[in-house]
């Protein structure tokens, strides 16, 4: 008795969708990595909030955020088109104020900022779901205080805002909205992020890329009811304003947070904030348009030893563009990783020209 070869079978299982992680058809991925430093975190003792340090600067940036492409920063709640004036059966919510105003939590442009911040210094990655096995060496660290030591020493980004039992120097407030309203938009279906092995997110050792930033694209990709998910979303031209405390922060901090709220000309950066980040969403430019800033103790007994506010410390126009610059430059030559700050502007410079990718749904 012969055996017949048995005819080989065809997969049963029709072929998954690919990711924009490994899709054939995105030549371009919408994301890149900017490396990590060559050298460990660079581990200093926090300020603290006991006392107003006379070595650092204290005071108050007054920031117009405008929208570039949609933005869509979620709370989390699906409600019924009517219940916010919309024709649409259900709708993803964003935060409003009491005034109907669109509001982006100041935590979320806290941790837009932070993860720009963290990229350009010499910092830690506290929170991440990588195997800590395939991180840098000095990288996997948790920054900490321990408040039963006297010795505490965090890294770049932890020191200014905030590590465990360590409260951060920069005080973010909710950013609300100028316009009048909002527009309902429909955000397609997204690809959750493939990190296996021998994708972009390691490199030919097996180890960690970088850390990911989604690049800025002229517009977002527009789709309709039947294609996408209903969003409340401010769109392109929007402004919103905000106010940033701080005390406590060395001029080479302060100057690297105003690199990474785009005023470096020679690094003209946007923001990436909110959900849809993979198909041009989220794109802010941030204008500082006053600064109130205290430097010595007079100062600060000036501004808190009257009911009557002044404007005695308060930089506007030509000696507020010098004030940036000036610490901008301190920045460059005490904090900064020039390699990184030039690998991340290539993927967050604003204006561009760049479309948005498709098959990203």
């Amino acid at each position: 008795m012969t055996n017949t070869p048995k005819p080989k079978l065809r997969n049963p299982v029709p072929p998954q969708p690919q990711s924009p992680d490994d899709s054939v058809v995105n030549t371009q991925k919408p994301y890149n990595f900017v490396s990590f430093p060559q050298e460990r975190p660079r581990l200093e003792h926090p300020a603290g909030h006991h006392r107003f340090d006379h070595n650092c600067l204290h005071g108050t940036l007054f920031l117009t955020l405008k929208v570039k492409t949609s933005l869509h920063v979620s709370t989390g709640i699906v409600v019924p088109g009517s219940d916010i004036v919309t024709r649409v059966p259900l709708i993803k919510t964003m935060a409003q104020g009491v005034d109907k105003h669109l509001l982006i939590q100041g935590s979320s442009l806290k941790g837009c900022i932070r993860s720009v911040y963290e990229a350009i210094t010499r910092s830690c990655i506290c929170k991440t779901k990588a195997d800590l096995r395939k991180l840098p060496e000095g990288y996997s660290r948790e920054c900490k205080v321990d408040i039963k030591q006297t010795i505490n020493q965090v890294c770049d980004a932890c020191r200014i805002f905030g590590a465990l039992n360590l409260q951060g120097f920069f005080e973010f407030n909710d950013v609300k909205c100028e316009n009048i309203g909002f527009n309902t938009g429909f955000m397609p279906s997204l690809y959750r992020p493939r990190p296996e092995p021998g994708s972009a997110y390691f490199d030919t050792r097996g180890k960690v890329a970088g850390r990911k930033f989604y690049y800025h694209t002229i517009r977002a990709i527009e789709k309709g009811q039947n294609q996408g998910i209903a969003i409340q979303q401010a769109a392109r031209e929007y402004t919103f304003i905000t106010q940033l405390q701080f005390k406590n922060i060395k001029p080479e901090e302060l100057g690297t947070l105003f690199v990474v709220l785009g005023q470096d000309s020679n690094y003209p950066i946007a923001l990436k904030v909110g959900g849809g980040k993979p198909i041009g969403m989220g794109t802010m430019t941030v204008e500082v348009t006053q600064a109130r800033i205290l430097q010595n103790f007079d100062d600060l007994r000036s501004h808190y030893s009257t009911y009557t506010p002044d404007n005695n410390h308060l930089l506007t126009g030509e000696a507020l563009q010098t004030f940036i610059a000036t610490q901008i430059k301190t920045a460059h030559s005490r904090l900064i990783q020039l390699p990184q700050l030039q690998q991340l502007a290539e993927v967050l410079r604003y204006p561009t020209d760049r479309e948005p990718p498709e098959g990203m749904y």
